[in-house]
């Protein structure tokens, strides 16, 4: 089996998929026709904001974007760099190197990034990594439904989303990386389906200001297959996580699986 990591975002700034809620239901908006009315009659009295501009959302596709700052958001296509998905910019003539995964010996075989890391793809994501904004699901969703090119290399995928140690999970409520894998999965059609194949098994310092050789030393053996894990020959495995910096955490992941099927390259 073969893995890739998929990401949500810039090279140096952010990296996979959103998932569902820890117990696969809906988003904090609610659901069905009830939820639908009453969002439908909160946006009467407070007009939703775009949480890239502070401007209404009128006329939006999105519900927390406004039609200019969707169309800022860029969705990634080629040419793009093929181990970390970041796009290349001007024309590209023969090999490229690309300076987000410089010196990254990946572990895994290609990445994807959704949408950069930047202006309102940048608020999406903060709002639902530190802000317990689960209603921006919809939003990424709609993103990601919107992007055939990404669409299409989620297709007949196992998605494995990155695991939050189990502390930082009850602190946060949720993994954010498995609400991504959820959205993603099911945009991507009944082929495609989420799998919690890895715990984390380190609690580490966060790694936000950490250089790249740092990140490599203390992720490295944060990870292992989660108790009861199987992995299947020549089943096709995407990691997701929701920012990709150094590839550090995607390589650490990609290792563990690679040796659960007997891969020790």
């Amino acid at each position: 089996g073969a893995t890739a990591g998929v990401v949500f975002g810039e090279g140096d700034l952010l990296s996979a998929k959103m998932t569902v809620d820890e117990e696969g239901g809906e988003s904090q908006d609610g659901g069905g026709a009830g939820g639908a009315l009453g969002r439908a009659l909160g946006d009467l009295v407070f007009p939703p904001v775009c949480m890239g501009c502070g401007q209404l959302c009128e006329g939006s596709a999105l519900q927390h974007v406004c039609r200019r700052c969707d169309a800022l958001m860029m969705r990634v296509g080629p040419p793009h760099c093929t181990t970390c998905g970041h796009p290349f910019f001007g024309v590209v003539e023969g090999e490229r190197m690309c300076p987000h995964c410089e010196g990254l010996h990946p572990a895994f075989n290609e990445g994807r990034v959704l949408t950069l890391y930047r202006g309102a793809g940048l608020a999406l994501v903060q709002e639902l990594k530190y802000h317990r904004g689960q209603h921006v699901l919809a939003d990424v969703t709609t993103v990601a439904a919107g992007h055939r090119y990404f669409r299409d290399f989620l297709r007949d995928a196992v998605l494995v989303p990155v695991p939050l140690h189990p502390r930082k999970k009850r602190e946060r409520g949720y993994n954010q990386a498995e609400l991504l894998a959820a959205s993603f999965a099911a945009v991507a059609g009944p082929t495609t389906r989420v799998e919690v194949l890895l715990g984390r098994v380190e609690d580490t310092d966060s790694q936000t200001m950490l250089d790249r050789k740092t990140r490599r030393e203390q992720i490295k053996n944060a990870f292992a297959l989660a108790p009861g894990a199987a992995l299947t020959p020549g089943q096709r495995y995407l990691l997701v996580d929701d920012v990709f910096t150094t590839g550090s955490t995607l390589n650490a992941c990609a290792r563990v699986l690679r040796r659960g099927w007997g891969d020790e390259n």
